[in-house]
Order: C-alpha cells, then sequence, then structure tokens
C-alpha cells in the first residue's frame, strides 16, 4: 500500500526499531484508525509482520528481511506494479533503523527539493542520525536529476531508496543503479488480497460480503492492495444501511468500472484468444471488437499493449518489422495520455497489425533452434571463430584463418561456415512469401547459392 504522493514528507520518522513477531490475528495495531485519513494509510502496516504479500523479500531468510534483521541498511530500487507496497517497505525501513525519512515525488520534485533534502540529511547527520530519502516514481526524474543523489549516496549520507513501475535498466542511470539493489515487488495474489479485506473490514465494522462479490471485488483489484482499499471504503459508505454487500450493490458503487469480467476466469482468457485470433485473421472489425470487449470488460490496457506486442513478434514478425515498432509506440503513448485518451493509440494499433501481411517464420524457427540446442550436445567454438585479445591465444590458433565479410566481394564471405565443425548445419528460418519476407526470402536464397558454389571443387 503507497501513501499519497507528494513533494517532501515533513514528518521524520523516531519510531523504535521494529520487534519481529509473527502476527496472526486480523486485529493489529494498524496505523490511525481514527477515520480521518484515507483506509490505505489507516492500514498501512507498522512492522514489517504487518506486510502483505512479497514473502520472496520478506520470508525468513529472505533479501529485505535479513536486511532488516541484520542492521544493514542499503540504498535500493523497489520495482514493481502500483500498490504492492513500496512506499510502505521504504518507511518500515527508515523506521528499523530510526532513520529520519524524507519522502519525494519525481512527478513533483526538483533539484530544489534534492537540495532541501541534502540539508535536512546534513543536520540529522549532526545530530547522530541517518536519512533514508525515498524517490516515488524515480523513472520520472532526468539524468541530472538523477545524479544529483550519486555524491550524497557514495558519502552514506543518503539512503536512497527509489521506487518505479518501470523496468530501472532502461529508466535509472546506470551510475545509480550500480550503487543500488534491486528488488521487485509482485503484484498481491487473490489469498493475499481477501486478507487485507478482512483487514479492512474489521478496522471498518462494516457488513458482510457475498463470497462472489468479495471474488469480483478482488479480481477488479488486479493485485493492486490501494485499488482495492479505495473501492471498499467508497462501498462501505455505500452500503451503511445494508445487512450484507452482495453483487448487486457492487455493481452500483463501481458503476461502469465493474463489468462482466472475470479476471483469471474463462472469460478473460477466452476474449484474450478471439482478440489474438482475430488478428492473425486479419480482420480488422473485428479484432476491434474484441479490443473494446476487453477495454469495456475492465481489463489494464497496459496488458492488452503487452498482448500486441507479442502479436507482433508471433504473428507478422519480419514480413513487416515496422509492426514491432508500432505496436511499442502504441504503449509508450498509452503511458503518457493514460486512458482514455491512450487508448485510441492501442485501437490504432490492432488495426495496423490486423492489416499487416503476416509471418511466423521467425517464431517458428526460435522455437526450433531452442529445440535443437536443448537436444545437442555442447560443441567446440571452432578456433577461427573464437576471439583472441591477446598473444597468448593468438599463439594458440584463436580466429586464425576467419575470413572478414567486409574484405570480400560483395560484403560476403561465400563459403565461409559458422557452425562447430562436427555439426551439419540444420535450417531453422525459412521466410514466407508475404510481405517482406519475399525481399528476405530472394536474399537468403541468393546467398545459399554463392556458398553451394563456392563449396563446389573446381
Amino acid at each position: 500500500m503507497l501513501a499519497p504522493r507528494g513533494r517532501i514528507d515533513r514528518a521524520a520518522s523516531r519510531c523504535p526499531p521494529p520487534h519481529f513477531v509473527p502476527s496472526t490475528s486480523l486485529d493489529l495495531p494498524f496505523a490511525d484508525a481514527s477515520g480521518h485519513a484515507p483506509l490505505a494509510e489507516r492500514l498501512r502496516p507498522k512492522s514489517l509482520d504487518e506486510v502483505i504479500g512479497q514473502q520472496h523479500l520478506l520470508g525468513p531468510g529472505k533479501p529485505l528481511r535479513v536486511a532488516f534483521e541484520s542492521g544493514r541498511l542499503h540504498s535500493m530500487i523497489l520495482w514493481g506494479p502500483p500498490g504492492t507496497g513500496k512506499t510502505t517497505l521504504a518507511r518500515l525501513m527508515a523506521d528499523a533503523f530510526d532513520a529520519q525519512f524524507i519522502a519525494m515525488s519525481a512527478v513533483l520534485g526538483g533539484v530544489k527539493d534534492i537540495r532541501e533534502a541534502v540539508e535536512r540529511a546534513l543536520a540529522a547527520q549532526a545530530q547522530g542520525r541517518r536519512t533514508v530519502i525515498f524517490v516515488d516514481e524515480v523513472h520520472r526524474f532526468n539524468k541530472s536529476q538523477q545524479d544529483a543523489f550519486l555524491p550524497h549516496v557514495e558519502s552514506g549520507l543518503l539512503t536512497f531508496i527509489g521506487a518505479t513501475t518501470e523496468n530501472p535498466s532502461f529508466e535509472v542511470n546506470s551510475a545509480l543503479l550500480s550503487r543500488a539493489t534491486v528488488h521487485v515487488l509482485k503484484s498481491l495474489d487473490d489469498a493475499d488480497l481477501a486478507i487485507l479485506l478482512a483487514r479492512a473490514r474489521a478496522l471498518l465494522q462494516a457488513p458482510p460480503m457475498t463470497d462472489a462479490a468479495a471474488t469480483r471485488l478482488v479480481a477488479y483489484a488486479d493485485g493492486d492492495a490501494r485499488r482495492l482499499l479505495n473501492v471498499y471504503e467508497n462501498l462501505v459508505v455505500t452500503a451503511r444501511d445494508v445487512s450484507e454487500i452482495d453483487e448487486r450493490l457492487l455493481e452500483q458503487a463501481l458503476g461502469e468500472q465493474l463489468r462482466r469480467y472475470d479476471k483469471g476466469g474463462e472469460q478473460f482468457y477466452d476474449t484474450i484468444s478471439a482478440l489474438h485470433k482475430a488478428v492473425r485473421g486479419s480482420d480488422p472489425d473485428a479484432s476491434l471488437y474484441w479490443f473494446v470487449r476487453m477495454i469495456d470488460g475492465g481489463v489494464d490496457p497496459r496488458y492488452a499493449a503487452r498482448r500486441l506486442v507479442r502479436m507482433a513478434s508471433e504473428d507478422i514478425g519480419l514480413a513487416d518489422p515496422r509492426a514491432l515498432r508500432l505496436a511499442l509506440d502504441a504503449a509508450e503513448t498509452y503511458e503518457r495520455l493514460g486512458s482514455p485518451e491512450g487508448e485510441l493509440a492501442l485501437a490504432q494499433a490492432v488495426v495496423y497489425l490486423a492489416m499487416a501481411p503476416k509471418s511466423n517464420a521467425v517464431y517458428a524457427a526460435w522455437n526450433a533452434a531452442r529445440a535443437f540446442v536443448k537436444a545437442d550436445h555442447t560443441r567446440p567454438v571452432p578456433l577461427r571463430l573464437r576471439n583472441a585479445p591477446t598473444a597468448l591465444m593468438k599463439g594458440l590458433d584463436y580466429g586464425k584463418g576467419y575470413r572478414y565479410a567486409h574484405d570480400e566481394a560483395g560484403g560476403f564471405a561465400a563459403g565461409e561456415r559458422y557452425w562447430p565443425d562436427d555439426l551439419q548445419p540444420p535450417r531453422f528460418y525459412e521466410p514466407v512469401d508475404r510481405g517482406l519476407e519475399i525481399r528476405i526470402g530472394e536474399r537468403l536464397a541468393e546467398l545459399r547459392a554463392l556458398n553451394e558454389a563456392a563449396a563446389k571443387p573446381e
């Protein structure tokens, strides 16, 4: 569960280190239950054992549990979907080490806020106290802003904790990334969300929910704890005078947000399958229909975007290489615009993919190559193909006899072999006669003919 975003959280954490006593009851000493703060904030865990999910990081002997219990505070990047506990873990880390906690949003913050955080950290250091700076959506900071943290992280003045929903390999500077451990958080599963729902009901003293309503609400949350709690809090207000919360009341409270979708159920996967088959079958109208059904049913458009990227690789491939780039551009456009504006870019990609020439030649070749390598034994790399960066390697004939293709006629070393010497070369890739692969096939046939001619004795 994540806290509301802002520029700087002025409240410094002065809580003593938490005790690691397993909690088994749902009646836990959670945060302020006065009713003034949002439900997600009131249910924010106050100790490590109250955290729901992320057992691959918090279970006995797991990385973050060890860090808490060993007293080793380290800089880190918390990478995971929304509502998985990134802010909570950062706050607990600061509490565990009695460190000053400064929260900053990369969406609203800037270099001025970084300077102010450094000043506060220096003041805390003068009092013998460490500082944890938490940057939400760290991928939104540009290179210079990210670099501003480096000297202070290296000196130990700041322990940096960044949170991101994007792959840090692409979105976080390598210099900062090398100084932080990346911990991957996972979406909460249905069992985790059910526990959280029970805690929320106990805190609010809300009416019980039917199993069907609870299942639909958990599915709607889609692994996001904050989303679950925000919806449930509004739902309880609506259900103040009822003895039980059922599906009808849930539909009334959510309105257009809740459709006929059953995340993880048969209808969910059937609709995705229908979209994929309509695109593969080059029917743009049917493809649009199933895409709209998915969006209307409440599926995360980001999930639909990932499926479109998969289709561009699997079913179109090199018959139209532009399809993959267009699918990626549509996904990026959605990230920038969000709903509903960004959905138009996804729809554009759906139509383009449906109308593009189709080829699964690379997909089939990839699977064939994987199967071949898995079944085959490890064969040595021929000496002529080996790298020879040292005199010793050159003396052992590494790279000897290799023909540099750029020095050959047409930039092609006809007759050269790039396979292990004891292997009869198999053929994995066979272009189809559609789209760009027509030209690729012609070129491949030409090169194979040159190889065959070069192999014949004169």
